[in-house]
């Protein structure tokens, strides 16, 4: 891998400790919250309902924190919403504190959760060009996603250790320890101020926005092939009950970390990536193999093979990521990446979050195994049809769209200075 960005960038080395060591204990969230709607529930569908729960906050709030994020300081804004995700953890320690956890509460925060990530996360992925050199941003892109794969390995795992072995209260008690950590890292990051003549946030700036997501194939192409392959392809609200048929509670952050544990590896042999100019095909064929991976998943009859496959999965969805987060931060002007970057999260969102809902109301009618494997196959069905539709995008050159981000940003700066 390509180091370089951790060298010379000091901002970048804390936006990248601060995150890295958040998300883990965001990801040990991640299991707990579901794995206690399944001890409270036992019904597959109510865990499936989290997503469904999650979504409209984030949609709508993807959109405000575009907005936002092209117009006011980026690293302002992401110290904001951290306040309010560790504020959001807090709560889920005092609810695990209870005689009896509220269910409602953990609908209440996984909405809250998604609002307030909806807001910080186009600042957060608006940051990295800003603080890196234009050259370096897929070096800085296979970073960030090998600071994904870290927290999606080790907090699952760890979350599976601390459910099978302490209360509740110390699982929740660690993730809210961990923002600490972050909190500070931000802190000491420069400011990082819009870009010149920036455009205040209105309905019409989103719109904008919208149009200009819509006026590109190769973006277009990213978003609703990943929508594709994550809404039929996103088994892990399964995960609960599928670990029941596993080995039971210890398995289960095993079955959350196995993905990363394939994303991992894609991301450290990602050098080839930098060679590879058909970034439209690779996404693809990437998102393809995801549904294979997950249909493998499905038909699989013991826990190490499940692992595999889904391991094999995960490293086809992070080559997937690795084109598609780099079409998006070299091809987008930088007055417009705070909005492409709510409407990225949107597209990356989206379809798990109904994938859940999705899975688990399948999983009422043909079981857990039916649920998995009917949705990598049409996972991979609806991939084929949208590369059908979409040839521009299947034959996007990325050389192409870095020299448009060059012009287009040279552009708005000349015409900043001319009013």
């Amino acid at each position: 891998m390509d180091l370089s960005p951790l060298r010379i960038s000091r901002d970048f080395r804390l936006i990248f400790t601060g995150s890295t060591v958040s998300g883990l204990g965001s990801f040990i969230s991640f299991v707990t919250i579901p794995y206690q709607v399944a001890q409270i529930t036992h019904d597959p569908l109510l865990v499936g309902l989290l997503g469904l729960c999650e979504l409209v906050p984030l949609i709508l709030m993807s959109f405000v924190g575009g907005a936002l994020a092209d117009y006011v300081d980026r690293r302002k804004l992401v110290l904001i919403g951290e306040v309010a995700l560790s504020s959001l953890a807090l709560v889920l320690l005092i609810n695990s504190l209870q005689p009896e956890a509220n269910l409602w509460v953990l609908y209440l925060v996984a909405g809250l959760t998604a609002a307030f990530e909806g807001i910080q996360r186009p600042a957060m992925e608006g940051l990295i060009p800003r603080v890196v050199p234009l050259e370096k941003i897929a070096a800085a892109t296979a970073l960030n996603s090998l600071s994904g794969q870290v927290r999606q390995l080790a907090g699952p795992g760890l979350a599976g250790i601390l459910i099978a072995t302490v209360d509740l209260h110390w699982v929740y008690a660690i993730d809210l320890a961990t923002f600490v950590v972050s909190l500070i890292c931000l802190w000491l990051v420069k400011a990082v101020p819009p870009p010149p003549a920036a455009d205040r946030p209105s309905i019409r700036s989103v719109v904008d926005g919208l149009r200009y997501a819509r006026s590109r194939p190769e973006l277009l192409g990213t978003y609703l092939i990943d929508i594709n392959a994550m809404f039929f392809g996103m088994p892990s609200a399964l995960y609960p009950f599928l670990a029941d048929d596993l080995g039971g509670p210890k398995v289960l952050g095993l079955l959350y970390a196995a993905p990363a544990i394939g994303s991992m590896l894609a991301t450290l042999t990602s050098g080839w990536t930098g060679k590879v100019h058909r970034h439209g095909l690779m996404v693809v064929l990437a998102a393809g193999g995801w549904g294979l991976g997950i249909v493998a998943a499905g038909l699989a009859n013991s826990l190490w093979l499940v692992v595999a496959a889904l391991a094999f999965a995960g490293a086809a969805d992070m080559i997937s990521g690795l084109f598609r987060m780099t079409i998006w931060s070299q091809t987008i002007p930088d007055h417009l990446r705070g909005r492409l970057a709510g409407i990225e999260m949107i597209s990356y969102s989206v379809g798990p979050l109904l994938g859940g809902t999705r899975a688990g109301l399948v999983a009422k009618v043909t079981g857990v195994g039916g649920s998995i494997v009917s949705g990598g196959v049409l996972c991979v069905l609806g991939t084929v049809a949208l590369a059908a539709a979409l040839p521009t995008f299947l034959r996007y050159d990325g050389r192409d769209g870095l020299e448009r981000k060059r012009t287009a940003d040279e552009a708005w700066i000349a015409a900043a200075e001319n009013r």
